[in-house]
């Protein structure tokens, strides 16, 4: 017995242990925000095709304010992020934040700028902002109220069912999604080839 107790102290103390590595997490390629794309032959047509394929990366997650070509600027309309309750539904590819989109309710908010380089090519910035909804209680609870048999089943309320708008409810700001960020500009960068 006591050698065993021995044994167990050694091990916790680490005298028997496989010293860490000197870098154990993986690191993934991340994209500079803003993308340098660089056609070869720049010309109106350049940027015309990188706009069309800016549209088609981000109209692919969001839907899209009025978006202005001349200015080089898209805003989204904000979104609902799915969690892991709706895996069908494209969203932010990080596991935190779908666990966090999972527990409450965040919405997401996409905007690029698509500037001229210093050196040629095209500039395309891309932020995912989110927000988290603050409630005081869940909505349409009953709060702490008894179930009791002699209640009916079915809720009878007879609300209109439509879109409410974000001046009811309070969204506060939590910052950036840069998972979210680095899968969109990856995806531009690769639909965007054909303007390289």
């Amino acid at each position: 017995m006591q050698r065993l107790v021995g044994l167990c102290g050694l091990l916790a103390a680490g005298c028997a242990t496989v010293p860490p590595l000197d870098n154990p997490l993986t690191v993934r390629a991340v994209e500079e925000n803003p993308a340098l794309i660089a056609p070869v032959t720049p010309d109106a047509n350049s940027y015309a095709k990188l706009w069309e394929h800016v549209i088609d990366v981000l109209d692919d997650d969001f839907e899209l304010k009025p978006p202005s070509r001349y200015a080089g600027y898209l805003e989204s309309v904000p979104r609902i992020a799915p969690g892991y309750e709706q895996p069908w539904k494209s969203g932010s590819p990080d596991r935190r934040e779908r666990l966090i989109a999972t527990a409450q309710t965040v919405r997401n908010t996409a905007k690029i700028w698509i500037n001229a380089g210093d050196r040629g090519g095209y500039r395309v910035y891309v932020e995912v902002w989110r927000e988290l909804l603050d409630q005081e209680q869940p909505i349409r609870a009953i709060g702490g109220a008894a179930v009791f048999s002699e209640a009916p089943t079915v809720d009878r309320r007879f609300d209109v069912v439509g879109v409410e708008s974000s001046a009811e409810r309070n969204w506060i700001p939590a910052g950036r999604d840069y998972a979210f960020e680095q899968r969109i500009l990856s995806r531009i960068r690769a639909r965007s080839n054909d303007c390289r």
